[in-house]
């Protein structure tokens, strides 16, 4: 079996292309109790043992590749693993030739944009109209809408009280300037201003705190002085994180002091909407 050329063979295309055993049978012309004989011992493929791996995706990574899209490319239009689209097209160096490459590269972007243009250019414009129907339906808030919204936003991102530990003030931490902004609205509807509260960033030490605490107090309309000392997190250079640069912020805390009887409050507008959704449930 070492010596016999097609044994060598069917092992190349299981290693070095991975292809399964349906893809070798094709190949060779042989059987597939023959493909499984020669491949005794040739562990198989990772992307053939799961039950969705598909012999025609595999087969459009290599056409992928060979119209010079790169590995990164393939995985992300596929919707496969980088390692899946790596194993299936390693065998396949991209063209040395770096013009005919790019210009292989245009064709294929200006066939799939002209294939899937219209397609784009009607989900944007069916967004866009459920967007505007949606924002429609809100109109204005009312106090009870500011109250109702208010205290389900606290109770999703907000401190709360625990066995061990009561919680007699409120905390809320978010990144969202609209979740804050709601929040600061729920606190104006029960006479906490923005003067009362407490402000904090937490945010990577990489990142530039005071520039972070300016857009906060302007985008909000904060007052700086309200600011307290930034808690920092450690950076850590292996952690590939998306959430740097300038438009990197952190997170604002808002702390309202003496906040006892406004958290009691809270509690109660939860235990409302409980019983409403119970109440729904019943019927």
């Amino acid at each position: 079996m070492v010596d016999d050329p097609l044994a060598a063979e069917a092992r190349r295309l299981r290693v070095e292309e991975q292809l399964s055993v349906a893809q070798i049978r094709v190949r060779l012309g042989i059987g597939r109790d023959r493909v499984y004989a020669l491949l005794r011992g040739v562990p198989p493929p990772e992307w053939t043992r799961r039950p969705r791996a598909r012999d025609d995706v595999r087969a459009e990574a290599l056409r992928l590749r060979a119209v010079g899209r790169s590995v990164n490319q393939i995985a992300e239009q596929l919707g496969v693993a980088k390692s899946t689209a790596y194993q299936w097209v390693r065998h396949l160096p991209l063209d040395p030739d770096p013009v005919a490459a790019e210009r292989r590269r245009a064709h294929s972007k200006a066939m799939t944009d002209a294939r899937w243009g219209a397609y784009r250019e009607s989900r944007d414009a069916a967004q866009a109209a459920e967007r505007a129907r949606a924002a429609g339906v809100v109109g204005g808030l009312s106090e009870r809408d500011l109250l109702v919204l208010g205290a389900a936003i606290y109770w999703c991102e907000g401190g709360k009280s625990k066995p061990w530990r009561t919680q007699d003030r409120l905390e809320f931490v978010n990144s969202d300037p609209i979740l804050l902004a709601l929040f600061l609205a729920f606190l104006a509807t029960c006479d906490v201003n923005r003067d009362t509260a407490n402000y904090r960033l937490l945010i990577h030490e990489s990142a530039d705190v005071k520039a972070a605490e300016r857009w906060w107090a302007e985008r909000l309309r904060l007052p700086p002085e309200r600011f307290g000392r930034a808690t920092l997190k450690r950076h850590n250079p292996a952690t590939v994180r998306r959430n740097v640069g300038q438009e990197y912020r952190g997170c604002l805390v808002v702390i309202v002091p003496r906040s006892r009887q406004l958290y009691w409050r809270i509690e109660g507008v939860i235990a409302g909407i409980r019983d409403a959704v119970e109440g729904m449930g019943h019927g």
